[in-house]
């Protein structure tokens, strides 16, 4: 398996740093937004893309997956599915032209029940997300998150192909509250990318929907301040990461386990003693 970082989680001054820390920290590729700002498709020229790439071919790097998130509530709300399922195909056509076959992205909360209407727009919106990276030799990759991992199979099972699973530990340990180990072989046939993550779960009635409709609202600072659970540098929480590796293993996946640190005050030191952890268990 290769080891990848999220740039924007070293909180480096410009994506060119970026890459040089990855480069030291011996990482073999990165996780790049590209919903805004430097690397989004609606500012990226001509130029910068050859730049980039430049700069990954001297770095040694690769791109493990773009991060096509738009935040607030994904696909959830069908009058906005028209605007953001065509910033996806965008994001997927940039992840093309740089030779990655992955774009993670969050959802929304996906219903238990199939006969909520919300179930129906999410999967209409997912199925054409996907029908369009399938075409373009890239998997829209949904973030694991507030479902178990049977009701996101279940709903991926009804898309109609170019739709897999950023499979995140942490965010089943913390907020679901389901064994990631499990996740691993309910999910095994979808699995295209994961996050390095770790993190407790304070509060056994946690509702994993409540959670992320106020990430919907407030975005990462609404999940830190989240009392329920908590994020913490890997090694630290409750994710078996011995048993979840090994399940990885046994399931065949070799791609990307992704560094992600959203937390912390010192999240440079807390991704190089992550990637120092887990290269001890492999």
């Amino acid at each position: 398996m290769k080891i990848g970082i999220i740039t924007d989680c070293m909180k480096k001054n410009t994506l060119d740093e970026a890459l040089i820390e990855a480069a030291r920290l011996k990482a073999d590729g990165v996780q790049i937004y590209a919903t805004k700002g430097i690397f989004s498709p609606s500012s990226l020229t001509e130029e910068q893309k050859a730049h980039y790439r430049k700069k990954l071919v001297e770095n040694g790097l690769e791109i493990s997956a773009l991060c096509g998130d738009l935040g607030g509530y994904g696909f959830e709300i069908e009058a906005d599915n028209a605007t953001r399922i065509e910033q996806t195909k965008r994001i997927v056509d940039l992840a093309a032209e740089f030779g990655t076959h992955v774009v993670t992205t969050h959802i929304g909360v996906i219903p238990d029940d199939k006969s909520n209407p919300r179930y129906a727009v999410m999967l209409r919106a997912l199925t054409e997300c996907g029908l369009y990276a399938m075409r373009k030799n890239v998997t829209l990759a949904i973030e694991t998150g507030p479902e178990k991992a049977a009701v996101l199979k279940d709903f991926l099972e009804n898309t109609k192909g170019g739709v897999g699973v950023n499979l995140d530990p942490a965010n089943f340990t913390m907020v679901t509250g389901q064994d990631a180990v499990e996740a691993v072989y309910v999910l095994r046939d979808y699995i295209v990318h994961t996050h390095l993550k770790d993190g407790k779960r304070l509060d056994d009635n946690l509702d994993p929907a409540t959670v992320y409709h106020a990430f919907a609202v407030g975005g990462v600072e609404a999940l830190n301040a989240c009392k329920g659970f908590a994020e913490l540098p890997i090694g630290e929480g409750d994710v078996d990461w011995k048993s979840y590796l090994s399940a990885l293993k046994e399931i065949g996946y070799n791609g990307y386990l992704t560094v992600e640190r959203e937390a912390g005050d010192n999240p440079f030191d807390d991704i190089h003693a992550g990637i120092e952890y887990i290269r001890g268990l492999l």
